[in-house]
């Protein structure tokens, strides 16, 4: 989610990654609410490439959220953020009933919340990766794996590996997530499946800081960071368009309105987003969960081009 850092700075290349993973979700959500009455080969593609490979992302990006607004803010305050986010999610339930709003937010507080008192970043990294292991083994993955997911992207933003390490950690988790994906389509075993969703979600989100390193680096950090800015407006409003569209998605068998209808909708979410950021501070659902969080009306206009909020270079893998 978005995070508040006070009078401080957002993380650009957050942002992105945030971006990338709102926009791949509304790939796979859309895909996944459709009927399938029979199959089709645009199927395959989204399950062995996209389906589970974003929300890994999105869930260690909450947990380092979660540090950072720790930086200037009390455990209280994050309390209230994370009640509010809650409520949110009550609130899109009532038309989506796959919201992961309400998740985030208690296992924010049963989990987060304690495992921000530990010391440094290998007890929270050992407990991720246990967290990870036991969902797979014993729950099967799915929404089980959030909490564990969490005490990752904690543990990994605690202990800031260098970034010599993205690209040997691309190559090793892109070839894992081959090899995988070519051992589940042998196998079907869900576990398996879910070991190369983790893997391929570590690989995108190593190769994306990496092409954020180079020279189009600009052009698509245009695109992704107002997207990514505006997550939780982004992902509200990315699920109505798919409610809404359901009747229209489920008469179409080849299923290509999918990615028709998720294509149309990022690419009128990013430039709504940078026009909206270009007269915000933060977006409309973001303002108003920091108005609930703060109890009073947090200013949002800009007074000028230059936003208060100002990106700097992320400073854990730069």
């Amino acid at each position: 989610m978005v995070v508040h850092l006070g009078p401080v700075t957002r993380i650009r290349e957050l942002d992105a990654l945030r971006g990338f993973a709102v926009g791949g979700i509304m790939l796979v959500n859309t895909w996944q609410h459709t009927v399938k009455t029979q199959p089709a080969p645009l199927d395959w593609t989204v399950e062995a490439l996209f389906q589970s490979r974003f929300y890994p992302i999105f869930s260690m990006l909450f947990g380092i959220s979660f540090l950072l607004f720790l930086r200037g803010n009390s455990r209280w305050a994050l309390l209230r953020r994370l009640f509010w986010l809650f409520c949110f999610g009550l609130i899109q339930h009532t038309f989506y009933e796959g919201e992961v709003l309400t998740d985030y937010a208690f296992w924010g507080a049963v989990l987060l919340l304690p495992a921000s008192f530990l010391p440094g970043g290998a007890p929270a990294l050992v407990l991720g990766v246990a967290g990870v292991a036991w969902a797979l083994v014993w729950m099967g993955g799915g929404a089980w794996l959030i909490p564990g997911l969490f005490l990752v992207g904690m543990g990994l933003w605690r202990l800031r590996p260098p970034k010599a390490l993205l690209l040997p950690g691309f190559a090793v988790t892109a070839l894992a997530t081959v090899l995988l994906t070519a051992a589940w389509g042998e196998t079907r075993d869900w576990i398996v499946y879910s070991v190369a969703a983790l893997a391929g979600a570590a690989a995108y989100s190593l190769g994306l800081l990496l092409i954020l390193r180079a020279p189009p680096a600009p052009v698509l950090s245009a695109v992704l960071e107002p997207l990514g800015k505006l997550a939780l407006t982004n992902y509200v409003s990315g699920t109505v368009v798919i409610v809404l569209a359901l009747p229209l998605l489920n008469a179409d068998p080849t299923r290509w309105s999918v990615v028709a209808l998720a294509g149309a909708t990022v690419l009128a979410q990013v430039l709504f987003a940078r026009w909206w950021l270009a007269r915000h501070k933060y977006g409309p659902l973001e303002w108003v969960w920091r108005c609930l969080t703060w109890f009073r009306m947090v200013p949002n206009r800009l007074e000028s081009g230059r936003d208060q909020n100002r990106p700097l270079p992320d400073p854990g893998v730069t």
